[in-house]
């Protein structure tokens, strides 16, 4: 009996832990590096920022799930990927910094900041 509980116990913490590896893979201080070096500079340029708490975790989720980028004429993954990096990466320090991150390591870092920064997220951020 013992042994039993001892293994169940075992194999709680071992799911807990891969619950929070997962979670813990996305960096969301390398996403709020891109977002304001990248994003907010690109949104500057064009007429405006978005600032990450003018929308909930959940509008963040969607967002992203629905992948598209000024109002569906381009995708959010373009701007998170190599060519794009590589295309901005003399003009910009974040771009060049992480231009050897795997496309969906960025993107989920993003993620995981803009929900940190939402306006429901732990730290509404805005784009200062």
């Amino acid at each position: 009996m013992t042994t039993s509980k001892s293994l169940s116990a075992l194999a709680a913490l071992v799911l807990l832990g891969a619950a929070g590896a997962a979670h813990a893979e996305a960096d969301w201080k390398r996403g709020r590096v891109y977002y304001r070096m990248v994003c907010t500079a690109c949104h500057v340029e064009k007429g405006g920022s978005i600032a990450p708490s003018s929308k909930t975790i959940a509008e963040w989720t969607a967002y992203l799930a629905a992948d598209k980028h000024a109002k569906g004429k381009d995708t959010v993954k373009f701007y998170v990927g190599k060519k794009y990096r590589d295309s901005v990466k003399a003009s910009n320090k974040a771009a060049e910094k992480y231009a050897d991150v795997a496309e969906q390591d960025l993107h989920d870092d993003l993620k995981a900041f803009l929900s940190k920064g939402a306006k429901d997220g732990e730290s509404p951020a805005s784009c200062n």
